[in-house]
C-alpha cells in the first residue's frame, strides 16, 4: 500500500511547485497519474521513489519502488548492470560458483541464487537479444534503454512499480510488450504516461491539477468520459453566471433610472412648495448618498459574479481558438506530389530495404511511416523532402512547393530568440504588432511570456509556439511531416495538437508508434518499413 498525506514540494526557487497532495494506492491496484505539463507528475515520483525529499507531508508505503524514468542520460558512462543495480550480486555469484565462497560475496548475493535466470528471462522478454550486461548504456539506443529499465522489473520483483513516460522511446513491437506486461503483472503500478493505450490498461486515474489530486475510478476512457460531463456541467454554470450578470446589470440600470426619477420628482416639489436654498442642499445632499448606496449595493453583486465567471471560464478548454486558418486555395485534391519507383538507400555499401519501396502520395492524404526502430523511416522523410537521394536504379517524381518538417523537440524554433521574437521571424507576411501578439495570446501566450526565452519551454508550450508561427507564416505549407510529435506532449497538448491537425487540409506525413493519436488525426495509408 501507497499513502501520501498532504504532501508539498518547493522548488529551489522557493517557489512552490505542489502542496497537500493526498492519495491512497493500494496492493495489485495499476493507477494512472495524468495533469498538464508542469503540474508535477515526474517530480511525485521521483518523491515515492525516494530521489526527493518532500517539503512537508508524509509518505507511507510498505516496501522500496522500483522506478523507471523517463530520461536515462545520467545513466550513459556506466554499464547495463549497474545502471540496473545487479552488477555486485552478479559478480559475486560467479565469484561463489568459481569457488571463492567468502562471507562478503554471500552476504551480497543474499540467497538470491536465480540472479542469472531472472536476467536472462528478462532480457529475452523484452527482445534485448544478445546483449552483454556489461556494456556501457551510451551504446543503446533510446527504445533499448528503455527496455533494459523494464526489464529490471522482472529482476527485482517489486511490490511498487513508478513508471514516467515508459513508452515514448518504443515502437510498435515494445509497445505491444509493454501493454501485455502491465496487464499481466501482479506488482501494483503507478504510470504517469500520455498514452491512451497504456492508459487504458490501468484501473484508477488520479488527476493531478494546481487544486490538488482528483480520484476517478475506471481507465482512461472511462476518465475522460467523466471529464466531459464535468466540462458540460461547467459550461452550464458558465451560461447560467453569464445570464446572472446581464439580470444584475440590468437591475442596476433599472434601479438607478427609478431613483434618479424619483429623485427629480422630490426635488419638483420641493421647488414648488418654496422650501429653503439650505434644505434643498440638505435634501440634494441626501438623495446622492442614496444612489452612492444603490451602486455600491449592485457594483458589489455585479463584481462577486463577473469573479465567478472568470474563474469559471478559466477552466474551460482553450482548444477551439488554437487553429492554423491556412489558405487552402493552392491545395489541390488528387494530385500525385510524390512518387517511389523502385528506390532503395545505401549506408556503407549496405542497404536498408530488403525489398525497394514502391509507393506514392496523392494531395491530401494522410500517410503514416511505420516500422520498428531502424528501419530507416527518418531516412525515407528525407528522401520524400528531398535532402537525400536514393541510389541510381530507383526513379522518384516530386512536385512539393512548400513542405515543413517539425520533428519531436520542435527544433525549428531558435532557442536563442525570446518567443515574440520568434513570432516575427514567421511574420513573412507583414503583420501589424498587435496582430501578431493576438495570435500569441490564441495559443496561450499573454503578455507575461512574450519575453520569455525559447529554450526555456516545456514540450507543450513548444508545440503551441510552433503551430502559433505556422499561422503567422503567409505561405501555407502543402505538406507538414510530424516525427514522433507527441513524444513531449502531455494529454491536454495532444488534444490541442490533433484539433489543429484535424483542421489542416493539406498532405500530411507522420512518424508516430502512438496508436490512439494516429486514429484521430485519420490516416488513411501506411507505409510499413
Amino acid at each position: 500500500m501507497l499513502i501520501l498525506q498532504n504532501l508539498s514540494y518547493l522548488h529551489e526557487n522557493k517557489n512552490m511547485l505542489f502542496e497537500n497532495i493526498s492519495f491512497t494506492i493500494n496492493k495489485h491496484e495499476k493507477t494512472a497519474l495524468v495533469g498538464n505539463n508542469g503540474v508535477g507528475k515526474s517530480t511525485l515520483l521521483k518523491i515515492i521513489a525516494g530521489e526527493l525529499l518532500p517539503f512537508s507531508g508524509q509518505l507511507i508505503q510498505n516496501s522500496k519502488a522500483y522506478f523507471v524514468p523517463q530520461l536515462f542520460g545520467q545513466f550513459n558512462n556506466i554499464s547495463i548492470a549497474e545502471a540496473l543495480q545487479i552488477k555486485e550480486k552478479l559478480n559475486a555469484l560467479k565469484e561463489i560458483l568459481e569457488g571463492d565462497v567468502t562471507e562478503q560475496n554471500l552476504e551480497i548475493l543474499s540467497d538470491d541464487w536465480s540472479i542469472e535466470d531472472r536476467c536472462d528471462e528478462a532480457l529475452l522478454y523484452w527482445q534485448l537479444h544478445n546483449l552483454d550486461l556489461n556494456q556501457k548504456m551510451e551504446t543503446l539506443s533510446g527504445g533499448q534503454k528503455t527496455k533494459v529499465f523494464l526489464a529490471g522489473i522482472m529482476i527485482h520483483e517489486p511490490d511498487l512499480v513508478l513508471l514516467d513516460e515508459p513508452s515514448n522511446h518504443l515502437d510498435f513491437a515494445g509497445r505491444e510488450l509493454l501493454y501485455d506486461f502491465i496487464q499481466n503483472t501482479s506488482s501494483t503500478v503507478l504510470v504517469v504516461s500520455h498514452d491512451r493505450t497504456l492508459l487504458n490498461c490501468l484501473n484508477k486515474v488520479l488527476e493531478m491539477t494546481k487544486n490538488g489530486i482528483s480520484v476517478y475510478g475506471g481507465n482512461y476512457d472511462f476518465y475522460s468520459e467523466q471529464k466531459k460531463i464535468e466540462n458540460n456541467a461547467l459550461e452550464n454554470d458558465v451560461q447560467s453566471k453569464e445570464k446572472a450578470l446581464r439580470k444584475a446589470k440590468e437591475k442596476e440600470r433599472e434601479t438607478i433610472e427609478r431613483q434618479q426619477k424619483l429623485d427629480a420628482r422630490g426635488k419638483k416639489k420641493q421647488e414648488k412648495s418654496g422650501v429653503a436654498r439650505i434644505m434643498m442642499n440638505t435634501l440634494r445632499n441626501k438623495a446622492e448618498n442614496s444612489s452612492s448606496k444603490i451602486k455600491d449595493v449592485h457594483a458589489e453583486k455585479i463584481n462577486g459574479i463577473a469573479d465567478d465567471l472568470r474563474e469559471l471560464r478559466s477552466s474551460i478548454s482553450s482548444l477551439d481558438q488554437m487553429k492554423f486558418g491556412f489558405n487552402t486555395l493552392h491545395f489541390h485534391k488528387g494530385k500525385v506530389i510524390f512518387k517511389a519507383e523502385n528506390i532503395n538507400y545505401s549506408y556503407e555499401n549496405q542497404l536498408i530495404w530488403k525489398q525497394c519501396l514502391n509507393f506514392e502520395i496523392v494531395s491530401g492524404d494522410r500517410v503514416v511511416i511505420k516500422g520498428l526502430n531502424g528501419s530507416g523511416k527518418t531516412t525515407l522523410i528525407k528522401i520524400i523532402l528531398q535532402k537525400i537521394n536514393p541510389i541510381e536504379e530507383g526513379n522518384i517524381t516530386a512536385s512539393i512547393k512548400k513542405s515543413i518538417y517539425i520533428d519531436q523537440d520542435y527544433s525549428l524554433l531558435d532557442n536563442n530568440l525570446k518567443i515574440y521574437e520568434q513570432a516575427q521571424v514567421f511574420n513573412d507576411s507583414g503583420l501589424e504588432e498587435h496582430e501578431v501578439k493576438m495570435r500569441l495570446n490564441r495559443f496561450l501566450f499573454s503578455q507575461k511570456a512574450w519575453d520569455k526565452p525559447c529554450s526555456s519551454l516545456s514540450g507543450g508550450e513548444r508545440m503551441r509556439l510552433m503551430l502559433c508561427c505556422l499561422t503567422i507564416s503567409n505561405e501555407s505549407p502543402e505538406v507538414i511531416i510530424l516525427d514522433e510529435p507527441t513524444n513531449n506532449l502531455d494529454i491536454q497538448n495532444i488534444e490541442i495538437l490533433t484539433q489543429a491537425i484535424n483542421e489542416y487540409q493539406g498532405t500530411l506525413i507522420v512518424v508516430s508508434h502512438d496508436t490512439h493519436f494516429l486514429e484521430s488525426i485519420h490516416i488513411n495509408k501506411t507505409i510499413l518499413l
